[in-house]
């Protein structure tokens, strides 16, 4: 089974992120889910992003992988929006990441933004809506297909009809049950390689 490092989107750890955590719990990986936000929730992306800038994204991006520092290195990296930032740096930058799971988001592997070359043997998922205005629209469907071509057969990203950015979150009315359940056994078929 794997251990999991998953970490929370912009609208804080939400009982659907919590919710998603224990699905994979339930499958027999061990999941944590650090709270960058201190407890803290927000009820829209803008609440949640003006929390995010007042705190300070470095700090947040601190905090997150601070969080890896007392787990062990044989970790899947996992993140959901915000969250995929930190987990797209620990599997790319720290030793012996054991694959990564990148939702509603992807940042890329060239350029002034990149945390480096993608290492060799890790494998990736990446999961979005293709209508999706962050998504789609910001670069990150791009950076995504830049990333499968290079890492090959190990990287996988699925596509899926709609506009909702954080569409596996069951506690937001963002949630699309049809996409969230098909990823959620995309997500467990790739834990169970992993």
């Amino acid at each position: 089974m794997a251990e999991v490092l998953l970490f929370h989107h912009i609208q804080g750890l939400t009982d659907g992120v919590v919710a998603f955590a224990d699905e994979l719990r339930g499958a027999g990986h061990t999941v944590h889910t650090p709270d960058v936000f201190d407890g803290r929730t927000f009820g829209t992306l803008d609440e949640g992003a003006a929390h995010a800038k007042e705190v300070g994204f470095d700090t947040l991006r601190e905090r997150a992988e601070r969080a890896a520092d007392d787990l062990p290195a044989g970790l899947v990296y996992a993140g959901f929006s915000l969250g995929v930032g930190p987990a797209q740096k620990l599997a790319q930058t720290r030793p012996g990441a054991r694959g990564a799971l990148l939702f509603h988001s992807c940042m890329p592997i060239t350029g002034e933004w990149a945390f480096g070359p993608w290492p060799d043997g890790v494998p990736v998922q990446i999961h979005g809506m293709d209508q999706d205005p962050f998504f789609a629209e910001e670069g990150d469907i791009d950076a995504a297909r830049e990333l499968v071509a290079t890492v090959g057969p190990s990287a996988e990203l699925f596509v899926y009809p709609g506009e909702q950015h954080l569409f596996a979150d069951s506690s937001l009315a963002s949630y699309d049950a049809d996409a969230a359940t098909l990823m959620t056994k995309r997500v467990l078929d790739f834990l169970d390689r992993a």
